[in-house]
Order: structure tokens, then sequence, then C-alpha cells
């Protein structure tokens, strides 16, 4: 009896040692969180504008053709994939990587370009062509990093590496709700389809030098990165709230394991104590 109160006893003191770690990182996932959420909420602004600067252009040129908004020429895919760093994040890797591995479905010459050490350690485990692990750690991406991964799908794009780009990533949709997202990049094929809406009233004719479909090409690259940028920030907002949420739940658990062994332990205890006492009367009767 004595031997197993030592046992539980040293359990209810591990299971709380562990209990201050998950409650640790609770509070930092927390702490982290909001200025994320602001990150990715200041981006959204310059992500807009550019892409109305686009938009403007490809329809407002009768004969606009530029090759990125034209259909790939071949169907070799690139998915841009965003994960985490770490783990202990509840579902929030594993759960990317299964909506990728079904987008991934039926697509015969795919190759990847993983940001997240967790994105580089799933494809490799998997044996799936890597484009580059220049941007393995998604906590050191900046926004100029965004505009070099920009330059480099862009040209790869433009001279016909590529016919297709995808992103995927988790999109922050509430504290407890992080859902896996895949969007097309390239080509911009929407942006020229639209119709052009007229309401009647006269339009400033805008002169692009030296021609419309050069400010187009060049304002891509910049397009592609805000893209980038707030996806990252969006993505780690996703990865924070997932961890806060999962560290939440192994804190209760932690509690609710140590009153079910402090039970036990005290029960164990008057047991013990119970024994000794009646050893005492039976010897003092004997």
């Amino acid at each position: 009896m004595a031997g197993s109160m030592k046992a539980v006893k040293l359990r209810i003191k591990s299971v709380q040692s562990t209990m201050q770690i998950t409650k640790a990182m609770q509070l930092v996932a927390a702490s982290k969180l909001r200025k994320a959420k602001e990150r990715a909420d200041q981006s959204k602004p310059y992500l807009e504008t550019i892409l109305n600067t686009l938009t403007e252009i490809a329809n407002g040129n009768t004969d606009f053709q530029s090759s990125y908004t034209k259909a790939g020429e071949n169907d070799k895919w690139l998915y841009v994939v965003i994960a985490g760093d770490r783990g202990l994040a509840g579902g929030y890797n594993s759960n990317l990587f299964k909506f990728v591995e079904a987008e991934l479905q039926g697509k015969d010459d795919v190759t990847v370009l993983p940001i997240g050490k967790k994105s580089v350690e799933f494809f490799k485990h998997r044996n799936v062509p890597i484009f580059t692990e220049e941007f393995a750690e998604v906590a050191k991406i900046t926004i100029s990093d965004c505009y070099q991964i920009a330059k480099l799908i862009c040209g790869s794009y433009g001279g016909g590496g590529f016919g297709h780009v995808f992103l995927c990533y988790t999109n922050f949709v509430s504290m407890l709700s992080q859902v896996p997202t895949a969007t097309s990049l390239l080509p911009l094929s929407d942006l020229s389809s639209e119709e052009k809406k007229s309401d009647g009233k006269p339009k400033d004719l805008i002169l692009y030098e030296p021609n419309s479909e050069t400010v187009f090409d060049a304002i891509v690259p910049e397009y592609l990165a805000g893209i980038l940028y707030t996806s990252i920030n969006i993505s780690y907002a996703s990865e924070l709230a997932a961890r806060r949420t999962a560290m939440e739940a192994a804190t209760d658990n932690a509690e609710e394991m140590i009153e079910t062994l402090s039970l036990y332990y005290n029960r164990a205890r008057q047991a013990s104590i119970t024994q000794e006492i009646t050893e005492i009367v039976a010897g003092a009767e004997s």
C-alpha cells in the first residue's frame, strides 16, 4: 500500500509539472495571437488595392494580353504549402496535410514549395519534389521574402516551368475553427474574364507607359507577394489559435487527472490509517 501511495504521489507531481508547461504555452499563444491577427488585418487593404489596380488594367484595355492571365501551356503543378514550424497545435498541421493530399490526387506532375519546417518534413518524407527549401522557417518570413518567393514563382511560370500555381494554407475562421484552404495564384484568368460594367458615365482613359501589359506584369509579383504575406499571417494566427485551444484542453485534462489521483491517494491513505488502527486494537485485545 505504501509503495502504491508513493507512486501516486510522484504521478501527481509529474502531472502538475506538465500542467504548468501547458498553461504557460496557452498564455503565450493567447498573447501572440492578438498581434498576429492585427498583422493579418493590416495587410489586407494593401492586397485589395493591388488587386483593384490589376483588375482595372485588365478590364480597361480591350486588346489586353498577358502571360499571367493565359491558361498554362503544360500540366505541371506548383503548390505553395504553408504549415507550422512546431507541433503541439492540435490538428493544425495534420488537417492541412490531409487537405493537401486530397488536392494532389489525380495530379501526376506536382512540385511543392514548402513554407514551415513541418511542411518540409512532410513532403520530404513522401518524396514529393520540392521547389526550394530556402523559406523553410515560417516564423522568419518577411514581406521581402514573400516578394522573393513571388519573383521565383513568376519566373518559373512565365518561362513555362509550371502551368498552374496553387496556394494551400489554413484560414482563420474563429478562435475555435481553422479551415484548410486552397486558392489559385496563377493564371490570373479571373481578372481579364470579368465583364466590363458600364454605368453610363464617362470614364477616364489611363495611359500606361510603356504599355499596359508591361505595367501589369510588373505589378503581378507585388500582388502575389501580398497574397503570400497575408496568407502567412493568417496561417500563423490559425496555428496560435489551435495551439491555445489544444493547450487549454491539455490543462483541463491535467486538472481532472490531478483531482482523480488526489482522491485515490486520500482514499489509500485513509485505508492505510484504518488498517493500522485495526492492527493496534487487535494487538491490544490479544
